[in-house]
């Protein structure tokens, strides 16, 4: 058994959400006996965030959002969490992060989960619109109720129509607002679904009163008397008590930027999520890391990413600590198959795989419900995603498919008078 070499190390994590949180406690869990200290810009207990623009928005659930663990946790785990803290510099030769206050903390290893930020383009007007509100953090979304709540949101404008955006609209269609989506491409979901399922949530928010524009680039804001007018290239105005924005995020690099570690579409990391300096790895969304089943590097927004990355991580930085004369370190490697979510009105939305590069997809619709189907998606004869809308056993199904490499007939599976089980749709 290898010695454990971590006591008196320091593992310094920079960002403290989802992937931080989980990757510090998992480092304690895996034998990490020296400190651990875990710095966020922000002052908030760290919280759940995939209800932001769900249920918190719409009030349907929790009036406060749950933290990722309670203040007593991290006592208990002897994390120290560091809030309201922002670490604005990397010194690799010197082993120290600078923090805003000046000060400097040295390190052992170092962890950056510093995820991502909204994306706000560069619109003439954007800056003065009033009523205008990212929603990426619980004080965006606070922002937004609290304008609602002063009547201000009679008449929303949402700019961007991807799965933010959409749910967005829901939750404030359950509100009350008269919401209308601005989307840049021909259709909603362009970049990350296939047409039939944008054409499904294009027809469900139409049917729940939110309209929906493609082809719609915003130009401009005018603002006057406190009312906004999102202008766009092709003349049209649509007035707007309140403006979201939500088109998409910026990786939150500069720091690893700063320090010279290797940056392509995000912090590159290896299959252990070590960046190209041994001592400094990184985990979640700024991370541009291999997926071995695909071959291919991916950035992805999720969290289950985000918690399945750092806990690789975790192992990894204490692999790499007590491994002496073994190989501990090459059995640690991250290999998940992605899975995402997305709750609408009355909607859920499951997704497993990565689509990129389908050149074929089979719908398979179960005769008995219209708002349950399935969207498999295909490159030849190779099984790449599976969306599920309001079916649990096609996205179980599904990634149990591309998990195993699986053939699939394609013909039955899209037939619906075929027994949903994996004897009558694999190939023989």
């Amino acid at each position: 058994m290898p010695e454990n070499l971590t006591q008196g190390k320091v593992c310094v994590v920079v960002g403290a959400s989802h992937a931080g949180v989980n990757f510090a406690f998992a480092l304690r869990k895996e034998g990490w006996e020296g400190e651990i200290i875990l710095f966020d810009r922000d002052p908030a207990l760290p919280y759940h965030r995939p209800p932001l623009s769900k249920t918190y928005l719409s009030g349907e659930g929790e009036t406060e959002l749950p933290p990722l663990k309670s203040a007593e946790s991290y006592q208990e785990a002897e994390i120290s969490l560091r809030l309201g803290v922002n670490v604005i510099e990397i010194n690799r030769d010197q082993h120290t992060v600078t923090l805003s206050d000046g000060n400097k903390q040295p390190y052992d290893k170092l962890v950056l989960a510093t995820g991502a930020r909204p994306f706000i383009p560069p619109i003439k007007g954007i800056d003065t619109a009033h009523y205008l509100y990212p929603l990426r953090t619980v004080e965006d979304v606070n922002n937004i109720r609290m304008a609602l709540a002063e009547g201000k949101g009679k008449s929303v404008v949402i700019i961007g129509g991807g799965y933010i955006g959409l749910e967005t609209a829901a939750s404030l269609k359950k509100l009350g607002s008269n919401v209308k989506v601005l989307e840049l491409e021909e259709r909603i979901l362009a970049r990350v679904t296939a047409p039939v399922m944008s054409q499904f949530f294009y027809d469900l928010h139409q049917k729940n009163g939110v309209e929906i524009l493609t082809g719609k680039t915003a130009s401009s804001i005018e603002t006057e008397d406190e009312v906004n007018t999102v202008v766009c290239a092709d003349g049209s105005r649509h007035p707007a008590d309140v403006i979201v924005v939500g088109c998409g995020i910026r990786v939150n690099q500069e720091l690893a930027e700063q320090a010279g570690l290797e940056i392509e579409n995000g912090i590159r990391v290896d299959s252990s999520a070590r960046s190209s300096d041994e001592d400094i790895y990184a985990i979640g969304d700024c991370t541009f890391h291999h997926n071995p089943h695909y071959d291919c590097f991916v950035r992805l927004e999720s969290v289950q990413n985000a918690v399945d990355q750092a806990k690789v991580a975790a192992k990894s930085v204490v692999a790499a600590a007590i491994a002496t004369s073994t190989n501990i370190e090459k059995d640690v490697i991250y290999d998940t198959i992605p899975w995402f979510w997305s709750d609408q009105y009355d909607v859920k939305l499951q997704m497993v795989g990565l689509s990129t590069g389908y050149n074929q997809t089979v719908v398979r619709k179960e005769e008995s419900d219209n708002n349950k189907f399935s969207v498999w998606y295909f490159k030849d004869n190779d099984l790449l995603a599976v969306d599920a809308v309001n079916n649990a056993k096609a996205y179980v199904l599904g990634t149990k498919f591309i998990k195993g490499g699986q053939k699939i007939d394609k013909a039955k599976l899209g037939d619906p008078s075929v027994d949903f089980k994996p004897a009558n749709l694999l190939v023989s």
